[in-house]
C-alpha cells in the first residue's frame, strides 16, 4: 500500500516496512559504508559502470535474502542507460527476467500514474486542484472540517482521511469491487484538517482515481491505458485484475520468498492506488516522460508547466526537510532533488526515483517480499548506493549543539504515526507500532523505528535547535511544537508520508501492554482453577460453602471470566493472522466480526455481578482475605477488558474499517 521506510500497503502492525533485523544483508551495508566513505571519489553515470556496481550487489543479495528477481532500469539524458533482469521470473520452470516482458507490479507507485491522469484533465481545464472534490463526486464527503478537500490535498496525501484496510487485498476477481463501489462504501472519517498534516493514503489516491473516471466519462483503468499507456507504446502495463489475455503468457508471478510456494495474484480493491502491472521498460518510458516535463519522443501528455507543477513541492511538513509533490514524494539526497515513489504489495515491492535535474531515473521492482523483508533493505541499498556513487557530497561538518541533553530529554517520549487508524478496531494494533525516542548519556537520541540496515538503531546529535542529524550519515530528524508541547517528530530518513505525534498518555504502549497481559493472565488463572477446584472438592467430597444464590454468583463470575479471555484472544489472534494475511481483512471476516463483537457485549454485562461479587466480598463480615484478593483481581481483568473493548473499538456497529 517502511519502517525506517512507510510501507503504503500497510501501517497495521509491523506492516507500514520493516527493515531486517538480522545480519542477512551485512554485504550490503558494507557495501554502502564504501560508497559513504568515498563521497569524494564520484564515478561517471556509464552503462558499463551501473552493470558493474548493479552486478556487484544484486546477485548476491537476491540468494542471500531468498528473493525469486528482480529487474533494474537506469535511464539518462532521455534514453535507457541500462535495463537488466536479475533472477528468475518463475521459480518453477526457472524462467528468466526480462526487462521487456517480465510483469512486475509495483504497487503504490501506481499512484503516479493516478497524480498523472489527474494533471492531464486539469491541463485541459476540466478538473482544479484547489476545488472542493465534492464538485466532482456523486456522493457527499462530509464537511468534518471548515475547509473543503482538495485534490491537491488527494495528491499530497494531506486530506486528513484515518488509514482504512477492509477489502483493500483479495484473493479473488469476483470478490474485488469496483472502485467505485470502493470508494462509496469505504469512506474513512476525517482526524486531520485538509493542508496541515501528511497522513498517507490509498483511499485518497482511489478517490482521486475515482474522479478521474468520473469527469473523463470512462473507467479508470481504460482512461490510463488510452491516454497513458497507448502515447508513451506502455504495451505491457496494464491496470486490468488479473491482467489480460495478450498479457497473460508474462503473468505477474510472486512470491513471500523464493524458497516457498509461489502466491495468489493479489487483487487490489484501490486500483488507482495500486493495481498497476507493468515490465521495466514500460517503466523506464514513464519516468523518460516524466524528465521530459511531460514529452517522450513525439507523444507529449502533459505540458511542461503543468508537468513542473506535479514535480514542484506541494506540502513540507517542515522547512528544510523533504516535501511531498503531486503523485510523488521527496526524496532529496547529496544536495540533488529528487522524487520518486515506493510500492509495497506482499509479494510485489518496488522503487521509482527522478533525479529532476540531473536527467536521470532509476527504477527496481522485486518479486518477493524475502526473508527478514529483504526486499526493503535491497531497495534502500542500491537507491542510496546509487546517489552516493554517482552524485556524491561530502557528509557536513557541524559541531553538536550545548543545548543537546536539554532538547533531547525535553521531545524524549513515545509517538505514533499520523498514518493510522484510530476509530476502528484496527487501532489496538497501534500499540506495536509506536516508537519511543530516548536520550543517551552522550545527548544523542535514538528512535526506534529508524534503523540501519543491520538493524540497529540509528544515533543522532542535535545540529540545529531542535534538528538533528544521523551520526556519520546525512538524514535529519526534527521536531515541531505547539507552545511548550511537542506536535511531531518529521524526518528525511523515510519518505515524508506521516509525521509522528505524541501518543496521548490513556494509549500508551508502557501500561497498555502489560495490563494486557496480565488480564489474559488472570482470565486464564480465573479459568483454569475453576474446574481443579471442583474436581479437588469433588475427590475429598467437600461441597462449597457457599450459599446456593452466592454459588450461582460464583459461578456466573467464572464464566464472564470465560468470556472475556475468548473475546480477548480472539481479537489478538485474529489481528496477528490478519497482519499476515492481509486478504482476511475483507467482507469474507464479517460474520466473525459480529461474533466477536457479541461476546463484547456479553462481557460488557458481565461486569455487573463481578462487580457486585466484588462488593459482596469486602462488605460481608468474616470473608477470608484470599477470597477478597481472587475478587479484586478478577474484577482488575474484567475491567481491563472493558478497557480495550470501549477504547479501542473492539464494539461498533459498522464493520468498515
Amino acid at each position: 500500500m517502511r519502517r525506517p521506510r512507510y510501507q503504503p500497503m500497510a501501517g497495521f502492525p509491523l506492516i507500514e516496512v520493516i527493515v531486517m533485523r538480522r545480519a542477512v544483508l551485512f554485504a550490503l551495508l558494507a557495501w554502502c559504508g564504501l560508497q559513504a566513505d568515498a563521497a569524494v571519489a564520484q564515478h561517471a553515470l556509464t552503462k558499463q559502470d551501473v552493470e558493474t556496481y548493479l552486478d556487484g550487489l544484486l546477485p548476491y543479495a537476491l540468494q542471500r535474502g531468498d528473493v525469486a528477481g528482480a529487474v533494474v532500469v537506469v535511464v539518462k539524458d532521455g534514453e535507457i542507460l541500462l535495463q537488466k533482469g536479475y533472477g528468475v521470473a518463475d521459480v518453477q520452470s526457472g524462467k528468466l527476467v526480462d526487462p521487456n516482458t517480465t510483469l512486475f507490479r509495483p504497487g503504490s507507485v501506481s499512484k503516479a500514474f493516478t497524480a498523472t491522469a489527474v494533471m492531464q484533465l486539469v491541463e485541459a481545464g476540466r478538473l482544479d486542484l484547489d476545488r472542493d472534490i465534492n464538485e466532482y463526486l456523486d456522493f457527499r464527503i462530509p464537511s468534518t472540517f471548515a475547509k473543503p478537500i482538495t485534490l491537491r490535498n488527494l495528491l499530497s496525501h494531506t486530506a486528513g482521511f484515518e488509514d482504512v484496510y477492509k477489502n483493500v487485498l483479495l484473493t479473488r476477481a469476483q470478490l474485488t469491487p469496483s472502485t467505485e463501489t470502493y470508494v462509496k462504501g469505504a469512506l474513512p472519517p476525517r482526524i486531520f484538517p485538509p493542508g496541515t498534516t501528511v497522513a498517507y493514503s490509498n483511499y485518497g489516491a482511489a478517490l482521486a482515481g475515482y474522479i478521474v473516471q468520473r469527469v473523463a466519462g470512462e473507467p479508470y483503468e481504460a482512461y490510463v491505458a488510452r491516454h497513458i499507456f497507448a502515447p508513451l507504446g506502455m504495451e505491457h502495463s496494464t491496470f486490468t485484475q488479473p491482467v489480460p489475455a495478450s498479457l497473460a503468457l508474462a503473468a505477474p508471478q510472486g512470491y513471500l520468498t523464493a524458497s516457498k510456494s509461489a502466491t495468489p495474484f493479489e487483487f487490489i480493491a484501490t486500483v488507482p492506488a495500486g493495481a498497476l502491472s507493468s515490465t521495466g521498460t514500460d517503466m523506464a518510458k514513464f519516468m523518460l516522460m516524466h524528465l521530459g516535463n511531460g514529452q517522450l519522443g513525439s507523444a507529449q501528455i502533459l505540458n511542461s508547466e503543468v508537468a513542473s507543477q506535479m514535480h514542484a513541492p506541494a506540502f513540507r511538513p517542515l522547512a528544510g526537510l523533504q516535501a511531498l509533490s503531486l503523485g510523488f514524494y521527496g526524496e532529496d539526497r547529496n544536495g540533488h532533488r529528487i522524487i520518486g515513489h515506493a510500492g509495497d504489495l506482499i509479494s510485489f515491492h518496488a522503487d521509482l526515483h527522478l533525479l529532476l535535474d540531473d536527467n536521470v531515473g532509476l527504477f527496481i521492482a522485486l518479486n518477493s517480499l524475502g526473508k527478514e523483508v529483504t526486499s526493503s533493505a535491497i531497495r534502500t541499498a542500491l537507491f542510496r548506493g546509487f546517489v552516493d556513487r554517482y552524485f556524491p557530497a561530502e557528509v557536513p561538518l557541524q559541531p553538536t549543539l550545548a543545548t543537546a541533553m536539554e532538547h533531547g530529554r525535553r521531545i524524549a517520549g513515545r509517538y505514533q504515526a499520523s498514518r493510522r487508524a484510530q476509530s476502528t478496531f484496527v487501532s489496538l494494533g497501534n500499540l506495536l507500532t509506536q516508537g519511543e525516542l530516548a536520550v543517551h548519556p552522550d545527548a544523542t537520541i535514538e528512535f526506534s523505528p529508524l534503523t540501519a540496515l543491520n538493524g540497529e538503531p540509528k544515533l543522532w546529535r542535535e545540529v540545529a535547535p531542535y534538528r538533528w542529524r544521523e551520526l556519520h550519515g546525512t538524514a535529519q530528524l526534527a521536531a515541531a511544537f505547539d507552545g511548550k508541547d511537542v506536535r511531531f517528530l518529521f524526518t528525511d530518513d523515510a519518505p515524508p508520508v506521516a509525521v509522528w505525534q505524541p501518543v496521548p498518555p490513556l494509549y500508551l504502549t508502557t501500561w497498555n501492554l502489560p495490563l494486557l497481559v496480565m488480564a489474559v493472565t488472570i482470565l486464564m488463572a480465573t479459568v483454569l482453577v475453576w474446574p481443579i477446584n471442583a474436581l479437588v472438592r469433588r475427590h475429598f467430597h467437600r461441597p462449597s460453602a457457599l450459599p446456593p444464590n452466592e454459588l450461582r454468583l460464583s459461578q456466573l463470575v467464572r464464566i464472564v471470566a470465560l468470556l472475556d479471555l475468548l473475546l480477548l484472544g480472539a481479537w489478538l489472534a485474529f489481528l496477528l493472522a490478519a497482519n499476515r494475511n492481509l486478504a482476511l481483512l475483507s467482507e469474507a471476516s464479517d460474520s466473525f466480526l459480529r461474533f466477536l463483537q457479541l461476546l463484547g457485549i456479553a462481557s460488557l454485562l458481565g461486569l455487573v455481578p463481578v462487580l457486585l461479587q466484588l462488593v459482596r466480598a469486602w462488605r460481608r463480615p468474616g470473608q477470608g482475605w484470599w477470597s477478597r484478593l481472587s475478587i479484586s483481581v478478577i474484577a482488575v481483568a474484567c475491567l481491563a477488558t472493558a478497557w480495550f473493548t470501549l477504547a479501542f473499538h473492539l464494539l461498533r456497529a459498522s464493520l468498515a474499517y
